[in-house]
């Protein structure tokens, strides 16, 4: 079934805390140098949470992984 772009529990897509942890830096403004300063990460790292994130959510990119995890209530 397609998503209608209502708010679904976040449970619906369990995230590792981690890699909500970058989702939510990312949505406000980080970039993934200054995620990867702040997490005490790489900069791999980071792109690798973002990229997994997205996976799971059906992002195609980074930007839409933030969106859909705020309107899921996820961050």
């Amino acid at each position: 079934m397609a998503a209608s772009g209502g708010v679904r529990p976040s449970s619906s897509t369990d995230l590792p805390a981690d890699e909500v942890e970058v989702l939510a830096l990312f949505a406000q403004g980080y970039t993934i140098e200054r995620i990867a300063r702040a997490l005490g990460i790489s900069q791999r790292t980071v792109r690798r949470r973002l990229r997994a994130a997205a996976d799971a959510l059906g992002a195609g990119t980074s930007v839409e992984a933030v969106v859909r995890a705020v309107r899921t209530g996820l961050i």
